[in-house]
């Protein structure tokens, strides 16, 4: 089994992901050093969330701060047929200093 690299904090954030449309809330379930996973409605075009796809999510802390993430898709579940949600773990790119520096807060 795989070993994290950096450990994982349940969490429930409200974010959006960037460059789409329309539904672009996403919920964070757990976010890391160098990784969220989301909750997201299913996505209208299955491309959006296959592994290696680029993903950009815009998360608001509860201070009102704005920090943008660059993410790929590591992997995705589709479980719509049951609760209408799909699960995707994204790794975050060059994580910046104030994403970092909300983690430090957060544990």
């Amino acid at each position: 089994m795989e070993r994290r690299q950096s450990k994982r904090l349940t969490v429930n954030l409200k974010a959006e992901r960037l460059s789409c449309n329309k539904d672009c809330s996403v919920f964070i379930d757990n976010l890391s050093e160098n990784g969220i996973q989301i909750i997201t409605a299913p996505a209208k075009n299955p491309g959006v969330f296959v592994p290696g796809a680029a993903v950009e999510i815009k998360l608001k802390t509860a201070n009102g701060e704005t920090i943008k993430l660059y993410c790929n898709v590591k992997w995705a579940y589709d479980n719509s047929q049951e609760d209408l949600t799909n699960s995707v773990g994204l790794e975050i790119l060059d994580p910046p200093f104030e994403y970092r520096e909300f983690i430090k807060k957060l544990n």
